[in-house]
């Protein structure tokens, strides 16, 4: 039997999980009659629910006498920091790129990442069955797109396969579809070549994702470089620089067979597989033998750009809903994520029951915000901040620069660009991408662009589509206006009054319906004026002998806008946060008594003096 390593490298929604489906089904890993649900492999119920990729997952399908083991990875840059370790364990990769989008940022992300190490991808170009498929023309812009990565001459010489895994085919062309996925079997076996072992040497594994099992404990899991394991095995964890961290006995070897993990009694050089007996070792950790020496080297991976702050719920509200709400159980929660995602960071605040929390971006962190929520946690989330760095040679102030693509209708371009110049974003080119859209690319400031997705959706009626990756450093562009209108605060206690918000609705949008729960320091709602307004949501209409008619209809009220997550966080100010807990979102005053928040406002303005 022989062995083929691979990863399925896309940007988002270009059809990465449903490749595999198909891959699963035709390869006979599932009976005729079984029942699988849609996407198997985004098992997670918040991958469900958005539609993405969040965590990398393997499995594997035989193919003739080939086993084929399959990672299929996030397409979002936020998890890009799962996509580069994942990288690092597989031979050769399918880069899947949609017929009518064409190359998107995460594309050239991920691509950029496979060529550095030396991989020689397989493109296949999906979704050849839409009406606005140009897939020779995706084709050639991929070819550009490999040169402009500097791609070397074997890597520029990539197969390509066409196909619509939506209907579970693939061909040489596009214009004639095939029967099943039989060609791009072929060329997987065909193309990517067995993975490079020493079987003769001690054992050894690089860590390249971790997760915690109720039953195991930490399972580890990666490529064996040499070697072989077995159960019950005395083995070594060693740090990157070469310094032991723990000796262990290996309780369980776990192989990816189908969906399924499945133990082994012995597992070879080549193979991916899951190992249980660690309680310390983590990503990017060697495993190995007792006698080794030297670590396998690992990718280094791109900087944390943005940061939150989790600290206690402190509101009047706390621990009606969560069940754990003690800043200790929040850092232990925290710390432990890290450990498996090496793409956050955690650190201690001066205040003790505060924890700041860095990674890629703010979808990233809004899941790991969501994540918790559903664990039962209450918590207090700060505005989003970006990373700055001191420019290694000059000292010089530098901040994290995106580069984002928008593919708009033409007639909200303009719109579009006026509000990212605004952001401090500059144009970088301007093309017609078809089906009457325009593709529009910026480099922008990372902190320009927190919280502009929603405006940017405005904007375009709901029809854009905006990505952005990280791209590097520049200088500090300056300051950036923010929220242009205030807030509405309530000065009270108790359950909101449809009486008082229908007097309140001139003053702004509200968050707020009535017989919700409210407090003093709460946000009820936007105000139209840009400065922020107490107000009594309380106030009941006063009874009185004087009855005439149309003194009492029913009180009509607009629908109050429920905040998301993604929509709350960008939305507050540095003087504000979002409680979270398992069922509600609340926007808050940081500081809930009106004397201390006039006081530190005050001794703000001072220090910005």
């Amino acid at each position: 039997m022989t062995l083929r390593n691979i990863a399925i490298i896309a940007h988002v929604d270009h059809g990465k999980t449903t490749l595999v489906d198909v891959l699963l089904r035709q390869s006979g890993t599932f009976r005729v009659n079984e029942k699988v649900a849609e996407r198997a492999m985004d098992s997670n119920d918040i991958e469900r629910e958005r539609g993405i990729t969040i965590l990398a997952k393997c499995t594997s399908v035989m193919w003739d006498d080939t086993r084929i083991n399959i990672v299929d990875t996030p397409g979002h840059a936020d998890f890009g920091g799962e996509v580069e370790r994942i990288l690092s364990m597989v031979d050769g990769a399918l880069l899947l790129v949609d017929a009518s989008e064409g190359p998107m940022p995460q594309t050239k992300f991920v691509l950029g990442k496979a060529l550095a190490l030396g991989l020689r991808p397989i493109v296949v170009i999906n979704k050849v069955d839409k009406v606005e498929q140009r897939a020779y023309e995706v084709q050639n812009e991929v070819f550009d797109l490999f040169a402009a990565l500097g791609a070397n001459e074997k890597q520029l010489d990539f197969p390509t396969v066409f196909a619509s895994a939506k209907q579970g085919w693939a061909a040489e062309t596009p214009d004639e579809p095939g029967p099943d996925m039989a060609p791009l079997f072929e060329r997987i076996v065909a193309h990517v070549a067995e993975p490079t072992v020493q079987p003769d040497q001690p054992f050894r594994m690089l860590t390249t994702t971790m997760e915690f099992d109720p039953y195991l404990g930490r399972l580890l899991t990666g490529r064996i470089e040499s070697g072989s394991i077995r159960p019950n095995a005395q083995i070594k964890a060693m740090h990157r620089d070469g310094t032991d961290i723990e000796r262990a006995r290996v309780s369980k070897v776990l192989a990816y067979r189908g969906l399924d993990r499945t133990p082994l009694e012995v597992a070879y050089a080549g193979d991916i597989v899951a190992i249980a007996g660690f309680s310390v070792a983590t990503v990017a950790d060697t495993i190995c033998a007792p006698e080794v020496t030297e670590a396998i080297d690992s990718t280094p991976i791109d900087p944390s750009t943005i940061a939150v702050t989790f600290s206690v719920n402190d509101s009047p509200l706390a621990g009606r809903e969560g069940s754990k709400v003690t800043s200790r159980m929040i850092r232990d929660r925290l710390f432990r994520e890290a450990e498996g995602n090496v793409a956050i960071r955690v650190r201690e605040t001066e205040d003790k029951d505060a924890y700041e929390v860095a990674g890629r971006g703010e979808l990233q962190l809004a899941v790991l915000i969501e994540t918790l929520r559903r664990e039962g946690f209450e918590m207090s989330i700060s505005r989003p901040r970006v990373l700055m760095r001191s420019d290694p040679d000059t000292g010089q102030r530098q901040e994290p620069i995106d580069e984002v693509v928008v593919d708009v209708d033409e007639e909200f371009s303009g719109a579009v660009i006026e509000a990212v110049t605004q952001r401090k974003g500059e144009l970088l080119e301007m093309r017609p991408a078809g089906a009457g859209k325009t593709r529009l690319v910026f480099h922008a400031p990372a902190r320009g662009l927190i919280g502009y997705h929603g405006d940017f959706m405005t904007a375009t009626r709901g029809t854009g589509i905006m990505n952005r990756v990280f791209h590097g450093y520049a200088p500090y562009k300056g300051p950036i206006p923010g929220r242009r209108v205030g807030v509405l605060v309530s000065m009270e206690q108790g359950e909101a009054m449809a009486y008082a918000l229908q007097n309140l609705e001139d003053r702004g949008p509200l968050m707020v319906g009535p017989g919700d729960k409210v407090y003093s320091g709460m946000i009820l709602g936007e105000h139209n004026k840009g400065r922020d307004l107490e107000v009594n949501p309380l106030k009941a209409k006063q009874l009185t002998n004087f009855r005439a008619s149309g003194k009492d209809d029913a009180i009509d009220l607009t629908p109050p806008i429920r905040m998301t997550l993604e929509r709350a966080i960008p939305y507050i100010e540095d003087d504000e946060l979002v409680e979270v807990t398992p069922k509600s979102i609340r926007l808050r005053k940081r500081y809930l008594d009106p004397h201390e928040r006039k006081r530190m406002s005050r001794r703000a303005a001072a220090e910005s003096a």
